[in-house]
């Protein structure tokens, strides 16, 4: 079985070692592979390059530059078919964000800090 392929966009730069703590078990099984990206430019290169691999992409929503709304706006329209899954992931859990992050695509909504157990859980329903 391939490993679930998630892309992780948050300009925190202490997310990578959270999520490759978090996980550890399920990357070490080679059940899930992590790609980290730290500006929503920075994950649009990335998709360029391996769009078709990635299964999911976890966002943040409040970046500098490119916010993660606009980033899902270019990936729904620059990866049509087969689209990734992405889940939106705010410290703002109001309902305007909500509903702008579902306008415009959006599979999920995660408030911050995030629930590994509850994220986990929607992971198995991707695997």
């Amino acid at each position: 079985m391939s490993p679930l392929k998630i892309l992780v966009v948050d300009d925190e730069q202490d997310v990578k070692s959270l999520f490759e703590q978090r996980f550890r078990r399920e990357i070490r099984s080679g059940s899930v592979f992590f790609t980290f990206a730290f500006s929503g430019e920075e994950a649009l290169k990335y998709m360029e390059a391996h769009g078709s691999e990635v299964v999911l992409i976890l966002s943040d929503i409040n970046m500098p530059g490119m916010s993660g709304i606009e980033l899902l706006k270019h990936i729904r329209v620059e990866h049509p078919s087969p689209h990734p899954q992405v889940m939106m992931v705010t410290a703002y859990g109001d309902e305007q964000t909500y509903q702008q992050a579902m306008q415009f695509g959006a599979n999920d909504f995660l408030t911050k800090p995030l629930d590994f157990s509850q994220l986990k859980e929607k992971l198995t329903t991707l695997l």
